[in-house]
């Protein structure tokens, strides 16, 4: 099952009676999150605030989405490109930047009942944990006739040294019209994107795990400067560093620790998929 997820993990947030924490979710690959307790209010660039609902998915995104929410608990199941080909019957990039009720949508049938099923009348962490693993384990049959090209798309591009599309398509063995299609289909975005995307989330993980650096420290050496990266930064966050910085982090911060120890990468967008 490891191919297909970046990883199952639980986040408790614990407010007073009437409070509310508010975060930013980092550019990064598609989710379902599953909620008990108080369910959050996310907004995406270019859409109307969305809640209300137990169990969400978030596409594959290229851009901050802001959420607030109160005392909960929340399982998320993080989808790699073969996670969403596997257990997915919709093209990534119809969901792209994308948040939806995974009741509501045909292509997320199969993940209603786990949906309706996760959370027993008291919390237990291990049983949860069961019945994700054993709900995609009963899905898990469906057949994949493109899984050795995903497989070498995704570690092609995960790779740091390669930083064009050029490279990707040199590196993957594919013609670059190929390769645009299976981005598209399977990534969400096309790869010139997601090659940017990656510079980006390399750069703003540096700066998460160790603001000492200032944004210049973390910046990625694939730039070509810092006026480049403070415009992709609008592009990718919505604002500028500063006022990312200037932001409180009270999941997040935490969040990309443990991710750090548990899979060997800070955020979803990193995560590299041939990992045991």
């Amino acid at each position: 099952m490891r191919p297909y997820f970046t990883t199952f993990y639980i986040t408790e947030i614990v407010v007073g009676a009437e409070g509310q924490v508010t975060d930013h979710l980092h550019p990064e690959w598609a989710n379902l999150r599953i909620i008990s307790g108080a369910l959050p209010v996310s907004e995406i660039r270019g859409a109307a605030p969305f809640g209300g609902v137990t169990g969400i998915v978030t596409g594959p995104t290229s851009t901050a989405v802001r959420f607030t929410t109160g005392t909960s608990r929340i399982w998320g199941i993080g989808l790699l490109p073969l996670g969403w080909a596997k257990f997915v019957a919709a093209p990534a990039n119809a969901y792209a930047d994308r948040l939806c009720d995974s009741a509501a949508e045909p292509a997320f049938a199969p993940l209603r009942p786990l949906v309706d099923t996760l959370f027993g009348p008291e919390p237990d962490e291990a049983a949860e944990l069961e019945r994700i693993t054993r709900h995609f384990e009963s899905l898990a049959a469906r057949p994949l006739p493109e899984e050795a090209r995903i497989r070498t798309v995704h570690h092609v591009l995960v790779d740091p040294d390669v930083a064009s599309v050029a490279d990707m398509a040199e590196r993957a063995s594919l013609p670059t019209h190929t390769l645009e299609r299976v981005c598209r289909r399977y990534f969400g975005f096309p790869p010139s994107l997601l090659l940017r995307r990656q510079r980006f989330m390399r750069s703003l993980s540096q700066y998460m795990l160790d603001p000492s650096l200032k944004w210049i420290g973390a910046i990625d050496s694939h730039y070509h400067d810092q006026a480049q990266f403070v415009r992709e930064f609008h592009r990718f966050m919505g604002m500028s560093p500063s006022a990312y910085a200037a932001l409180p982090h009270p999941v997040l911060a935490g969040v990309m620790r443990a991710r750090m120890v548990a899979a060997g990468a800070p955020v979803q967008a990193l995560h590299d998929p041939s990992r045991d």
